[in-house]
């Protein structure tokens, strides 16, 4: 059943839940966290954590990509990011941390008008498969046919399409759109498409053929989409909306089941758990894992979306450092507030509620009670 609010006399609308505005409830079993399991599959890759690194460069170097990997989640490079567009971008990421604030998205988007180097995409994914840990890499629609080729050659094992809003029946009078459901199926390796925020557009990613289907619209820290366009997605409904379009696919296909990752919104440990909760199998991760001391923003954080060369739709954030990466996934933590052990804190979670791995958690008891401390 939808409850709308009446907005005015001419307009109604459909009230959405964030990850605020809801909580998990404890049932009637409790486990120990060492009897949880967090680990998930998608496609034919077995992963450790249900937590995915966001393809922006304040998180993501071939470096840190491997180290996400070797800590049991899945780093995907922003093909597109310095990393593919300077063969040494350590000069220009320092330079990204030290400009005046003022000065900070003119002086990206500066630095991100320098083509991208098909050599260097060839070369970066490179470095991560020598490290034997899943090759993940992320293009926008508008280039992925430009770079697709290069991306498959190079030996990527996931192959990440994303943008704000990823559709299906992209619509252009200035050039062929993408064909995801053809580009899908033609393609060997699996695609993680999106992101998607309602039932419909989950629902249409999901008859591409793609393996996994990213849930969020411009929800995360570094993205001021709702200032500048006025569109936002409340993260918990989203999910919610988009796991019934896969519970509804799954009947309408004959069983194939979608992977939903949970991307925008998720900043601390509480936030996987009710994302999981309404639905998700996995999370992408941007300025939780920015917080990281060993990642390239060095506690700052930015994302594509902050040096678009005509309307920038995100900034640079300071998010400050807390910890390693791995203090920031396993701990162990030295602080309440949900920046520190997010993996423990999952685990946690589904021990005292009493669910055994994350299919199992889905179906936990979900309350609206808002609530923010922070």
């Amino acid at each position: 059943m939808t409850t709308e609010i009446e907005i005015g006399q001419g307009k109604r609308a459909r009230r959405a839940y964030s990850f605020d505005d809801v909580a998990v409830v404890p049932s009637r079993r409790t486990r120990d966290p060492e009897d949880v399991s967090v680990s998930w599959q998608i496609d034919a890759y077995h992963v450790d954590i249900p937590v995915l690194a966001a393809p922006m460069d304040s998180v993501m170097s071939p470096a840190t990509a491997i180290e996400l990997g070797r800590l049991g989640g899945i780093g995907v490079l922003d093909l597109e990011g310095l990393w593919t567009r300077y063969e040494d971008p350590t000069s220009k990421l320092q330079e990204i941390v030290d400009v005046d604030p003022a000065e900070a998205t003119k002086r990206l988007q500066s630095l991100y008008a320098e083509p991208v180097k098909p050599e260097l995409i060839t070369q970066r994914l490179g470095e991560i498969r020598d490290a034997e840990v899943t090759v993940a890499g992320s293009l926008s629609p508008q280039r992925t046919q430009e770079h697709w080729r290069t991306v498959v050659e190079a030996g990527v094992d996931l192959f990440v399409i994303r943008g704000n809003t990823v559709s299906a029946e992209h619509v252009s009078s200035q050039a062929e759109p993408l064909n995801l459901k053809r580009f899908i199926y033609e393609l060997d390796v699996p695609v993680i498409v999106g992101g998607a925020a309602t039932y419909t557009a989950g629902l249409h990613l999901m008859r591409t053929g793609a393996a996994g289907v990213l849930v969020g619209f411009g929800g995360g820290a570094a993205h001021t989409t709702r200032v500048a366009l006025g569109i936002h997605a409340p993260m918990a409904s989203a999910v919610a909306d988009v796991a019934a379009a896969r519970r509804d696919y799954l009947d309408e296909s004959g069983g194939r089941y979608v992977h939903l990752i949970a991307d925008g919104g998720v900043g601390r440990s509480g936030d996987i758990v009710k994302a999981v909760a309404c639905g998700a199998d996995a999370v992408m991760l941007g300025a939780a894992l920015a917080r990281a001391s060993d990642v390239p923003g060095q506690g700052w954080h930015w994302g594509p979306e902050a040096h678009h060369p005509e309307l920038p739709r995100g900034e640079r954030v300071r998010v400050e450092t807390v910890g390693t990466l791995a203090e920031i996934l396993h701990g162990p933590s030295s602080s309440a507030d949900g920046t520190l052990n997010l993996v423990g804190a999952l685990r946690r979670a589904m021990a005292t509620t009493g669910y055994s791995d994350l299919k199992e958690f889905q179906r936990v008891e979900v309350v609206v009670s808002p609530y923010s401390p922070f």
